[in-house]
């Protein structure tokens, strides 16, 4: 199989030396070289890094890189195998291989919000006004996700980290819909006064909307794959600035 898995990074890190690794840095235009593909040849948004996220890396394979399967990781997560030490974990091409032949998708595990929904925590954690606006883009532009969006809100479990693996072909008809959706919102909507933390908002809305991407292609066959983190998680400061959020709504 053809497959490429990007690795989404914008500093030098260690990558695995697995042939199915693309490590590519994301927000490439204008900074310095650390030895990676950039994002900012051919028809790309690396500029935009700042509020697309990953998602500037995702436009550039869409646009510039031929492959048969396309998948998507980080530089500090990766898929797992969940055997061994951290990086023993990590998928390797057999892996990807053996899940693709019989899997349409890979995603990772969903995060269990426990106390609150997509559509809660979301409003909590970010600007409700953002979220409101690519519903009624949705709405406007692809009414016939309008389920599927519901659906997802509603829940309290959710795919994030935008990361996948699939077909090439059903990767460029996703990254047709979502771009179309987001770049509509970006002239939307106005950020200016945003910390840099909220600017991200394509980036995080993009989890969400892959959800609904997923939800509506639901006789797609997906296959839920835990995801390794290198570095320690920090559950405690994590936790206390989801609740301090919700308090503060």
């Amino acid at each position: 199989m053809d497959i490429k898995i990007l690795v989404a990074t914008h500093k030098p890190y260690w990558m695995p030396s697995d042939s199915v690794y693309m490590p590519i840095h994301v927000g490439r235009e204008g900074k310095t070289d650390i030895g990676f593909t950039g994002d900012n040849t051919g028809d790309n948004i690396s500029t935009k890094n700042p509020y697309f996220c990953e998602l500037t890396g995702l436009y550039w394979a869409w646009k510039n890189l031929n492959c048969e399967y396309i998948g998507l990781c980080h530089y500090r997560r990766y898929f797992s195998t969940g055997k061994g030490k951290k990086k023993e974990r990590i998928m390797s091409r057999f892996d990807y291989e053996r899940l693709l032949s019989v899997y349409d998708v890979i995603v990772p595990a969903k995060r269990n919000y426990y106390i609150e929904t997509v559509r809660s925590q979301y409003e909590h954690a970010h600007n409700k006004r953002d979220l409101d606006e690519v519903q009624q883009i949705v709405h406007e532009k692809y009414p016939m996700y309008d389920r599927a969006f519901e659906t997802v809100m509603k829940r309290k479990r959710l795919h994030i980290l935008n990361m996948f693996a699939m077909k090439k072909e059903m990767f460029n008809q996703y990254c047709e819909w979502l771009f179309d959706i987001l770049f509509t919102l970006e002239k939307r909507i106005d950020i200016s006064d945003y910390t840099p933390y909220e600017a991200r908002v394509f980036g995080f809305l993009s989890e969400r909307l892959f959800n609904v991407w997923l939800e509506y292609h639901s006789t797609l066959a997906a296959k839920e794959v835990p995801v390794v983190f290198l570095e320690k998680q920090n559950w405690g400061k994590k936790i206390a600035n989801f609740l301090l959020r919700k308090v503060k709504g």
